[in-house]
């Protein structure tokens, strides 16, 4: 199977979730609640499952964790480089920049696009769990710069914030609680399993619905802004060439380079070449810093990963 199919269910399923909101199918705030449950209780329950039954040695895949992050800890700091040289002084601006660049959608898309291509693979959603987790952190990081930047009256120390936007995390602590169980040789009781299972198998159809619903929305929001003011336009071209193309280029490279290879590399390559989740359009509207960019960024993002998705692939099944 190619990974056209699983590109088309995936999207087919976002369509979708577009089309009932335009329609008003469904109430407006159904993207929300959505949002929450999958967010706050299904792909928590699934990632505890996946982890919990799954060998500590195969959860800690260290070269991977290194290739990854190293990766996309070095494209964030390109990028808030190359925006600090052309806007001095504008921290706040290149931190929203830098995360557009780096923070895909490994929950609300890679995961339910990993367990299509990977099917009765469980490395699929370990993989996922490893890529999350550290976007989480990634995103930890931007949300102190803004803190620094932006809020003179903070409460709390920049390491308080990061660890608070951690340890908060419902997709963190889900991960969190399997590895732990995992580690301790805990087995669950099957009825237990069996019900984070069944709540974890609603988290990608939902997921994919409300992104559909989310896009939706956004589009309408973006009805009057100047997409295609040239600025602009080479401003998302430059984020979307480093979040879809450099990026997984690099975890390529940096996976080779500390000896991953098989499905953790494909499955590495396919995490970081997703397009910038919604939660870094979230933040930017909340410190009121490149909020309509970065709508604009995961609207032109989402359209182009179905397009360079399959090249990525192919290019790495090739040379890998």
């Amino acid at each position: 199977m190619t990974i056209l199919t699983p590109l088309f269910a995936v999207f087919g399923i976002m369509l979708l979730g577009t089309l009932v909101q335009k329609l008003r199918f469904l109430p407006v705030e159904t993207d929300q609640v959505l949002n929450q449950y999958v967010y706050y209780i299904a792909f928590p329950a699934i990632l505890l499952i996946a982890l919990a039954q799954q060998p500590i040695e195969e959860i800690l895949q260290w070269g991977f964790i290194a290739g990854y992050s190293a990766a996309m800890l070095m494209i964030y700091l390109i990028c808030v480089g190359i925006s600090l040289l052309f806007n001095p002084k504008q921290h706040a601006i290149a931190a929203v920049r830098a995360l557009n660049a780096t923070f895909g959608n490994t929950a609300f898309i890679g995961i339910p696009l990993l367990v299509i291509i990977f099917p009765e693979q469980q490395s699929a959603l370990v993989a996922a769990a490893i890529a999350s987790l550290l976007s989480v952190l990634m995103f930890a990081v931007a949300l102190v710069s803004l803190e620094l930047t932006t809020n003179t009256h903070r409460q709390h120390h920049a390491v308080v914030i990061m660890c608070l936007a951690v340890v908060k995390n419902p997709i963190v602590i889900g991960c969190f609680i399997g590895i732990a169980i995992s580690a301790l040789g805990i087995t669950l009781p099957s009825g237990v399993a069996m019900m984070f299972q069944q709540i974890g198998n609603t988290s990608s159809p939902c997921a994919l619905f409300a992104v559909g619903m989310v896009l939706a929305k956004a589009m309408r929001y973006q009805k009057d802004s100047k997409v295609f003011s040239l600025t602009n336009l080479i401003e998302l071209s430059l984020i979307n060439l480093f979040k879809l193309i450099l990026q997984p280029a690099l975890v390529f490279f940096m996976l080779k380079s500390v000896g991953v290879s098989g499905d953790y590399l494909v499955m590495g390559v396919i995490l970081s070449a997703l397009p910038t989740a919604a939660s870094v359009y979230l933040l930017a509207q909340r410190y009121n810093t490149q909020a309509s960019t970065s709508a604009q960024g995961i609207l032109f993002g989402t359209i182009v990963t179905f397009f360079s998705l399959p090249i990525l692939e192919q290019l790495v099944k090739t040379y890998s």
